[in-house]
């Protein structure tokens, strides 16, 4: 931008007073830079047992959540089965709760059919 564009935000500026800066402002910029802590002088505080121990006790909580949501894998019940054992579907269960009922009665039945001359 020159001058001659705009005359009055030059005067404006031009009549600002400019900051003083210390004579010796070169020494404190490079002082504040040389006592900034590395990150090797920062290591250490975070394996201090005021930060450790808090961090070890919310790892060991995930960890115990994590196993504690965990299912067993699924296997299909024909592996754990002998061959001996028929596989039932949904459909046949009302099936072999009917048969059961029919196996009661005919056992009670087996003890109504006999001569109440022997009893």
């Amino acid at each position: 931008m020159k001058r001659e564009d705009d005359q009055e935000l030059w005067d404006l500026l031009g009549k600002t007073g400019q900051p003083t800066l210390s004579p010796f402002f070169a020494r404190n910029v490079l002082r504040e830079i040389r006592q900034e802590r590395t990150w090797r002088s920062r290591l250490p505080r975070w394996f201090g047992p005021r930060q450790l121990i808090p961090a070890t006790a919310v790892a060991v909580a995930i960890f115990a959540t994590a196993i504690s949501f965990q299912k067993p894998a699924a296997t299909s019940p024909s592996e754990n089965l002998p061959e001996g054992v028929a596989q039932l579907d949904a459909v046949d269960y009302e099936i072999v709760a009917d048969l059961d009922d029919l196996l009661a009665l005919e056992e009670d039945n087996l003890w109504a059919d006999t001569d109440s001359s022997t009893l």
